[in-house]
Formats: structure tokens, C-alpha cells, sequence
């Protein structure tokens, strides 16, 4: 798929498709809101969603050791 193939979708519809997908096994942190800009005015707020490939831990310990990683880059 190409970026132009990638921009006739929604973003909402392109979280769905990869949710949907039974190879997906990861975690999706997204704005609410859609980002018409890169700057940050105020506060957003963000949601989490995973798949029934993963339980509900398991992407709680991911988002951990993303956040480890993040606050002390290798």
C-alpha cells in the first residue's frame, strides 16, 4: 500500500483494519482527537487499544517496558 493509498482512509478506519488483523500483536496509542498540527496547545487526552491477541496484562507489561525504554534510550 501506498502513502496515496494510505490518505483516502480515515485514521479511525486504518487503527480498525490493523485491530482486525489476527497477525497484529502490539498496542495502539492514538489522540482522541485527530492532530490537524504537530504543536501541542493544552492538554490531549489519548486512548490505548489492542486486539484479543493480547490479554489485557500483557499490553499493560508492553506499554511498561516501552515507557523503560523511553525514559532511558539505549
Amino acid at each position: 500500500m501506498t502513502d496515496r493509498e494510505l490518505e483516502l482512509f480515515a485514521t479511525e478506519e486504518l487503527i480498525d483494519e490493523l485491530l482486525r488483523r489476527t497477525t497484529f500483536q502490539g498496542v495502539i496509542v492514538h489522540s482522541q482527537e485527530e492532530a490537524k498540527n504537530q504543536d501541542w496547545d493544552g492538554e490531549r487526552t489519548f486512548s490505548v487499544r489492542f486486539n484479543g491477541n493480547l490479554e489485557t496484562q500483557e499490553a499493560g507489561r508492553l506499554l511498561e517496558v516501552v515507557s523503560r525504554r523511553l525514559a532511558d534510550p539505549v
